[in-house]
């Protein structure tokens, strides 16, 4: 019983010194099933909150690099963006194309609202915000960026200034000379497009002139032959008291027709008006029957106007820096 005994303990003894993995402590297990609970208990937008440095923002060459843990490949991705062009869409875009197993990849203010896609970078910088990746939400909090006092920024301006003045002086020639180039091939072809259809449209002219002017001789000869009628009628064949009510009613019914005219064209009766409109309506008429495409013409005509007025306004250097609208004030 005592050698039964003493191996036993000495059993024991070597089981305890070859070092049995402890049993995991409770307090642990505890700590999970209320951190579980807590997160369905709060009923949050997101489901895991990860701390802050899981996201960093650092500012490298004047221009932020934000770094991130890609969820499927568990690697540190640095993502440089530009504040001033990139948008949050681009920046989650790029985020998605880097780890493709990221399904879900959206921004939101602390406050729980979405930031739209179409927010600058730099709008977004400016304050703290959380980024949602397939249901995990990571804090950010950008680095304040030092505010540039008024001597600096008016170096920063005149450094612009003089690099922009300085490509200008680089490259704005060969840029006058290639869209001049370009401007000139683009009128060479609208023309060779047009000059068919202006020898149409000039034929066509020609032929509405003529019957309008056609038209004007004819009411020209009918007037005259009505007051030679009358003239007729009242010194050979009648009295005046007999023919003062018959001219009467002949003023009293052109006067009704020029009425009618207004009321159908809403136009006062105005012989040159008269005359453009009967013009139009043989031009237009004309123009059906010879399947000339007004509207096509009226396009082609719009774009050689506008690649002229392009060409002047590059051939002059006085305009190359004003804006349009500037440049229209002083035409």
């Amino acid at each position: 019983m005592l050698g039964r005994a003493l191996r036993s303990g000495e059993r024991r003894r070597r089981l305890l010194a070859g070092g049995l993995a402890p049993m995991p402590a409770p307090q642990q297990v505890q700590l999970w099933r209320q951190t579980r609970t807590w997160a369905r208990r709060e009923g949050a937008r997101y489901s895991t909150l990860v701390p802050s440095d899981e996201v960093t923002i650092n500012y490298r060459h004047g221009l932020p690099v934000i770094t991130l843990t890609l969820p499927t490949r568990r690697e540190r991705c640095q993502f440089a963006v530009k504040p001033m062009v990139a948008t949050v869409g681009a920046f989650l875009k790029d985020v998605r194309r880097e780890d493709k197993g990221i399904v879900k990849a959206e921004v939101f203010t602390t406050d729980g609202s979405k930031v739209s896609d179409a927010t600058l970078m730099e709008v977004l910088l400016r304050n703290d915000f959380k980024l949602l990746i397939n249901g995990t939400a990571y804090s950010v909090s950008p680095p304040v960026k030092d505010k540039l006092s008024s001597e600096h920024a008016t170096e920063m301006e005149d450094v612009k200034s003089l690099i922009h003045r300085l490509f200008v002086a680089l490259h704005l020639e060969d840029h006058q000379i290639r869209k001049e180039r370009e401007l000139l091939q683009k009128l060479d072809h609208l023309k060779e497009q047009l000059m068919p259809l202006e020898q149409m449209k000039a034929k066509i002219m020609d032929s509405a002139d003529a019957k309008t002017s056609r038209l004007l001789w004819v009411g020209l000869a009918l007037m005259s032959t009505q007051g030679g009628a009358l003239a007729w009628l009242t010194w050979w064949v009648y009295s005046w008291d007999i023919m003062e009510p018959v001219t009467y009613f002949i003023t009293y019914g052109s006067a009704m027709a020029f009425y009618a005219y207004f009321v159908l064209t809403k136009q006062d009766y105005l012989y040159p008006d008269v005359k453009d409109r009967q013009f139009l309506h043989y031009f237009y008429r004309k123009s059906k029957a010879k399947r000339f495409n007004v509207e096509q013409y009226n396009k082609l005509k719009e774009d050689v106007a506008e690649a002229e007025e392009s060409l002047r306004r590059l051939r002059q250097p006085l305009h190359l820096r004003l804006p349009i609208q500037e440049i229209t004030n002083k035409d």
